[in-house]
């Protein structure tokens, strides 16, 4: 990564309660949790930030959803909805930079190295990008800013919501070392569990380890991985080419998870955004492989190929479901699905 690059990371806010508000004024300023209906098996696929006062948070099963917050407005997820607005949001972001990675419905990439020419000082930039989405579709977004993906996508989420927060070149380590250690991408509860007994409650305390201090905790692997992220170095984890032969999708959980629901429904929403990019950019595939990273950080993936193109959300969902069936015994606690 050179000295120039400069990347953001745009985050919409609270998207899919932000639209469910959008599209019914009266849900303004309520708190609003989208997922499955209250007596229904399930868990909360998005909450806005007034549900989130009361506890609320994603992933959480909506029974606990309703005795944290019984006043909440709870509406059903509308994907083709929330795609909708998605593809008018990425296209706005698509004007500002030739390189745009989108990883998600609501979140995306901007290789924004070189535009300074056309417009302006990057912070200068995210406020004109931020308000152009807010006057054009009513929406929000967290824009990060910083010289990786990892330290923009760790910035966009200092300052939620509406947030903007530039990492300057040369700071990194110093950011990474203001934020709490489960701020920091792949530290979910179980990582931080024997972070913590091993007396490492602070980024700076990990900073300390050596790493065959870390090896010997956690592995090769994931030892480098902290050794790096704890000093506000990119570990590479949302590399990639803008434009590819492929369609991907993945998350990491904000906790490690065993609960099948929470999983399969991690699942669901990734195949629609890969589905809806397919659709988007006029690709088809027969074939799509699950990726599976456990709170170890060993990773194992699947590949299965079908005789006619995957052409559904419901296709593709039903394809990851077999495939994950086969590599987790639905034990083992689960960091990242794609």
């Amino acid at each position: 990564m050179t000295r120039k690059s400069v990347f953001f990371h745009v985050d919409l806010d609270a998207f899919y309660a932000s639209v469910e508000q959008l599209d019914n004024p009266d849900l303004m300023g309520k708190p609003v949790v989208v997922g499955a209906s209250p007596g229904h098996r399930g868990v909360v696929a998005a909450c806005s930030y007034e549900a989130r006062r009361f506890g609320v948070h994603s992933a959480m099963p909506v029974s606990q959803a309703v005795k944290l917050c019984p006043h909440a407005v709870f509406r059903p997820v509308r994907m083709s909805r929330y795609q909708e607005m998605s593809r008018q949001v990425m296209d706005i972001f698509a004007a500002y930079s030739p390189e745009l990675q989108q990883i998600s419905v609501d979140e995306a990439f901007l290789n924004m190295t070189g535009t300074e020419r056309l417009f302006g000082p990057p912070p200068d930039t995210a406020r004109q990008l931020k308000s152009e989405v807010r006057e054009s579709l009513g929406l929000t977004i967290s824009i990060g800013i910083g010289h990786s993906r990892y330290i923009a996508k760790l910035a966009s989420a200092y300052g939620k919501p509406d947030g903007l927060y530039v990492v300057v070149p040369g700071t990194e380590a110093e950011f990474v070392e203001s934020l709490p250690l489960k701020a920091l991408r792949g530290v979910g509860g179980k990582t931080l569990r024997r972070l913590n007994d091993f007396g490492v409650t602070t980024v700076a305390h990990l900073r300390q380890k050596t790493p065959q201090e870390l090896y010997a905790l956690f592995g090769k692997s994931a030892g480098d991985y902290l050794h790096a992220v704890s000093r506000g170095v990119d570990p590479g984890i949302y590399a990639g080419e803008a434009r590819s032969h492929s369609v991907s999708n993945e998350t990491t959980f904000g906790h490690d998870v065993a609960e099948r629901e929470i999983i399969e429904s991690t699942i669901l929403e990734l195949a629609h955004g890969v589905v809806f990019r397919l659709l988007r950019h006029d690709l088809v595939s027969k074939t799509a492989t699950l990726k599976i990273r456990f709170s170890d950080f060993s990773t194992t993936s699947v590949q299965r190929t079908k005789t006619e193109p995957i052409a559904t959300t419901e296709s593709l969902y039903e394809l990851a479901l077999t495939m994950l069936n086969e590599k987790w015994d639905g034990r083992r606690e689960v960091r990242l699905s794609g």
